[in-house]
């Protein structure tokens, strides 16, 4: 199937496939033409990527996955590298929240100290 037909089928983009063939996520083969063609099998691995990287993941993690790609990825054991990856992104994300919170933190104290403030002036 050709690229825009692919990404009808699982609901994402030209240019996210393209993405995914680069970082070496996904495989085609070109037509005479030059057109990207891509077997029916690339249907489940591009929805396997789209869930791992709506679960959280970066393209980076997802490599990590790269052999159960075209199976039921969320049916499946995971390996302890698997768990690995998942744990370490996890507190990449943890962290990243913290970090967030403690700045909205930081502003919302300053916006009441600075509504305080013209509150007094008033």
């Amino acid at each position: 199937m050709r690229i825009g037909e692919l990404a009808r089928r699982t609901g994402t983009t030209a240019r996210a496939l393209r993405h995914y063939e680069q970082a070496g996520l996904l495989a085609s083969e070109r037509a005479a033409n030059g057109y990207r063609v891509y077997p029916a099998s690339a249907e489940v691995r591009v929805r396997n990527i789209r869930y791992l990287i709506e679960a959280g993941l970066t393209l980076q993690d997802v490599g990590f996955f790269a052999a159960c790609l075209d199976g039921d990825i969320a049916a499946g054991e995971p390996s302890p590298e698997g768990l690995r990856v998942v744990e370490e992104r996890l507190a990449v994300l943890e962290a990243r929240i913290a970090a967030h919170t403690e700045a909205r933190d930081r502003l919302r104290d300053a916006l009441s100290r600075a509504a305080a403030e013209t509150r007094a002036a008033a």
